[in-house]
């Protein structure tokens, strides 16, 4: 198998030896969901995309959908193809993307979904009252570039940007992932299919009280409200004064 160059996000593709299942041979789909920024992804089956009924409309919405199918097929290299190969790329991780939200509705990939739940790969709630609850991909629309990945808490229910802790130390970055690829169905479905894993509401938290050198700080915003208050008050005396003298 030739070397699979890539970035993060963007999968610039070799090709594999071998297109036979039973193969050592690392596929297209194995390599992709390995590469940092592509933890959110799970492996979709290779029978699941040869089904050309689970393709049904996406080669409208995919540009050189064959090229990019052949490569996740392991079937073709974007070399051999005269092409932009940064576009190409964009196009193979938008078909695999879109692949993968239906893939997910699954029951099999539902429990692809639920081990990645369990191993924390999506991320926890920061809120405080969530008390580190996992937290579940989703998309705010299942159209492409429409808006990035998020993730549903299903203790507070709130959607918040995505992030994923990598490395042993905790550090977080930014999951650069199109929402598309989850859809706006995944989370609740799959809460749907495994309610056990639906957790209490969160416990209340008192208010936080912000303050310097142990004083309590005032609300910054009532004090913006009132001097731009104070400020239209005054305006609004010396146009009164102003319209009196003209008088």
């Amino acid at each position: 198998m030739s070397h699979r160059h890539g970035g993060r996000g963007h999968a610039h593709v070799g090709v594999s030896s071998s297109s036979d299942d039973s193969s050592d041979a690392e596929t297209w789909v194995e390599w992709f969901c390995r590469q940092e920024g592509n933890e959110f992804f799970c492996e979709v089956d290779r029978r699941y995309i040869q089904d050309n009924f689970n393709l049904y409309g996406l080669r409208e919405k995919i540009p050189n959908f064959k090229m990019c199918l052949d490569i996740i097929l392991d079937k073709a290299d974007i070399d051999q193809f005269d092409v932009d190969n940064n576009a190409l790329d964009k196009n193979v991780q938008d078909l695999y993307g879109l692949i993968h939200a239906r893939f997910i509705l699954t029951k099999r990939g539902q429990d692809r979904m639920l081990r990645k739940f369990r191993d924390l790969h999506f991320g926890i709630c920061p809120l405080l009252g969530c008390e580190a609850t996992p937290v579940l991909p989703v998309g705010l629309h299942d159209s492409l570039d429409q808006s990035p990945a998020m993730v549903y808490c299903p203790r507070c229910r709130q959607v918040m940007l995505a992030s994923h802790r990598t490395s042993p130390s905790g550090y977080d970055h930014e999951v650069e992932l199109d929402g598309a690829y989850f859809g706006t169905t995944f989370p609740h479905l799959f809460l749907m299919q495994y309610p056990t894993l639906v957790p209490e509401p969160p416990n209340k938290v008192a208010k936080y009280v912000p303050r310097v050198f142990g004083f309590r700080v005032r609300d910054l915003r009532d004090s913006r409200s009132k001097r731009k208050s104070s400020t239209t008050s005054a305006d609004r005396r010396k146009r009164e004064h102003r319209a009196e003298k003209m008088a």
